[in-house]
């Protein structure tokens, strides 16, 4: 599920090709950009859209792996918060008069990263 990566004391966590549009997606990203760890699980706790159940879950696995390195948890931060468009998957609608609309199934990357302060 997600990818993890440790460069200079700060810990990356990864979810690719998740089924969510990138629009909808940044728009809880930009909610905990900058935030305390602590802080940033308690907005995505009480936030209604979808994407906060795949950036909390992306979260927690960036702190599992600060954890492992033995990190102080207490002053972990995140660092960057992106998210990326994926691949776009093209389906067909069929209309009346034997036409065919599209419909865009989207998808994004999502990337975390979080440091201590």
């Amino acid at each position: 599920m997600a990818d993890m990566n440790t460069t200079n004391g700060a810990w990356l966590a990864k979810r690719r090709f998740a089924r969510m549009t990138p629009r909808k997606a940044r728009l809880v990203m930009d909610l905990v950009r900058g935030l305390s760890c602590r802080q940033a699980l308690d907005v995505l706790a009480f936030n209604p859209r979808l994407p906060a159940v795949s950036i909390r879950n992306l979260l927690k696995s960036a702190m599992a792996s600060a954890n492992d390195a033995e990190a102080n948890m207490n002053r972990l931060y995140i660092v960057e918060a992106r998210v990326d468009e994926g691949p776009t998957m093209n389906r067909w609608r069929p209309k009346d008069r034997g036409r065919a609309h599209p419909i865009l199934k989207r998808t994004s990357h999502l990337i975390l990263r979080v440091a201590e302060k």
